[in-house]
């Protein structure tokens, strides 16, 4: 830096006026800095990456797979509790015309039996069979038919009697006693357990309407 003479002040004013100049230096170095700080801090900072981000792809999520709601079971149509008077089923029962292929199937086990139209299951009768197995097993067919038979020796007899094998096995209702009345606490068997001396009980409504209905020579198959 020059340095400045002031020939014209006196010796004992030159110290102050050095010491002012000083000052003034000072203050216009602090301004110069103070700007430059400014500056910089308004200056966003821009931060190097070593590289660029891939953009993410969005992966749809994976639904599981729902199965389709099973149908709700068709609500039973099967008579409870039992009635030994009324049909086997709250629903009408089937009509068949000479066109129609019957069958009836007897299962002992279950005590039913299930009248067949066309290859399809149209209605489901509870039943009782014989005592120690004496209901006979295999294949028959219908034959004869009538409306009431007593047999002394067994002390019992029935209405709508509709015969499947000989003379000796029948279709029919819950036995009567000698006087065609019927058996309350025989009947109460029906459905639940076998009960007769070989023949297939039924309920009064079920055997009238086999009686009336069934064709002769219908195929009949008891397991």
């Amino acid at each position: 830096m020059r340095q400045v003479h002031f020939p014209h002040l006196k010796k004992r004013y030159q110290p102050w006026l050095w010491g002012l100049v000083a000052i003034l230096v000072v203050l216009a170095v602090g301004v110069q800095v103070t700007g430059h700080l400014q500056a910089a801090s308004s200056t966003p900072r821009q931060e190097k990456t070593s590289r660029q981000a891939k953009p993410v792809k969005k992966v749809p999520a994976k639904t599981a797979k729902t199965k389709p709601a099973a149908k709700p079971a068709a609500p039973s149509v099967m008579r409870k509790p039992i009635d030994w008077h009324q049909p086997s089923e709250t629903v009408a029962y089937p009509k068949i015309t000479s066109a129609d292929k019957v069958a009836m199937y007897v299962n002992v086990a279950k005590q039913r039996v299930y009248v067949l139209v066309n290859g399809k299951k149209a209605y489901t009768m509870y039943c009782s069979s014989g005592i120690d197995n004496r209901t006979p097993k295999g294949h028959f067919q219908i034959g004869t038919r009538g409306d009431h038979f007593y047999t002394p020796s067994e002390k019992m007899g029935a209405n709508y009697w509709t015969a499947f094998y000989g003379t000796g096995y029948l279709f029919h209702s819950v036995p009567t006693d000698v006087n065609g009345h019927y058996l309350p606490k025989e009947a109460a068997k029906l459905g639940k357990e076998p009960a007769s001396h070989g023949c297939i009980r039924l309920s009064i409504a079920d055997a009238k309407w086999v009686n009336q209905t069934i064709p002769t020579g219908t195929p009949v198959v008891i397991s």
